[in-house]
């Protein structure tokens, strides 16, 4: 897998929250996440149009909309893992982590041997951190399709912390997560902010974040002239 690849994440924490390191090399030139009058599609129906925001390093931003809106396509789209039908993003994908809704983690493989594959990808020398943040150290020897819901959701977010990618484009992020760990999560991203990086979150719940803005995509849905089929239009809404 290249560096071009995404990420899929998984969390949890402890208290008090571990300072994790980032990669100043990779990590030190923060950037504005620009989309410009992007248009994303859904197979050959374009659900979304004329999506423009701007994202300042250092803060987040909470994507709502109704079930079928188009959310996840727009953060596929973004993260550069589905084609735009129209429009421009910038930076690039390789400023990119994306965390979607599987946790991309490798059963038969170990909690350990999870996060040491990904920290190879992303050239990350030391894993501890990321253990650390998500409370994974007491696991490090269990084998993946061994953890419950909640245990693989953080693996998964886990390595978000290994990619040294600025921008983080998360997908329902606390699915599986308790209301402690919601809380863990979200001092997670705060500290990520704090440190330069920015986020676009897609979640139903709220956060309490302090350096954030809301995005509801109802307003770029795509005209009903876009698809013809009532069977689909009824399940894209």
């Amino acid at each position: 897998m290249g560096h071009n690849s995404i990420v899929y994440i998984c969390i949890q924490f402890v208290q008090p929250l571990p300072l994790f390191a980032v990669p100043k090399s990779r990590y030190s030139s923060f950037m504005d996440l620009t989309v410009t009058d992007l248009s994303c599609s859904r197979g050959d129906i374009t659900v979304v149009s004329g999506v423009s925001f701007s994202i300042r390093a250092g803060h987040t931003m909470i994507l709502r909309g109704p079930n079928g809106i188009g959310k996840t396509t727009l953060l596929r789209t973004i993260a550069g893992l589905t084609p735009a039908v129209c429009g421009t993003i910038r930076p690039s994908t390789e400023d990119i982590a994306y965390a979607g809704h599987q946790d991309g983690i490798k059963g038969p493989l170990t909690v350990y041997e999870n996060l040491r594959f990904w920290a190879r990808v992303f050239g990350t020398a030391d894993i501890t951190p990321a253990l650390e943040a998500f409370d994974l150290m007491a696991l490090v020897e269990r084998p993946a399709h061994t953890l419950s819901a909640g245990q693989k959701r953080r693996l998964g977010l886990s390595r978000l912390l290994l990619t040294g990618r600025p921008i983080w484009i998360l997908d329902e992020p606390t699915v599986s997560l308790d209301t402690e760990n919601v809380g863990k999560f979200t001092a997670i991203l705060q500290r990520h902010n704090k440190n330069g990086g920015s986020a676009i979150v897609a979640t139903h719940i709220d956060l309490g974040l302090k350096q954030s803005t809301t995005l509801d995509l109802t307003a770029f849905r795509a005209g009903p002239e876009v698809s013809h089929n009532p069977f689909l239009d009824e399940a894209l809404t």
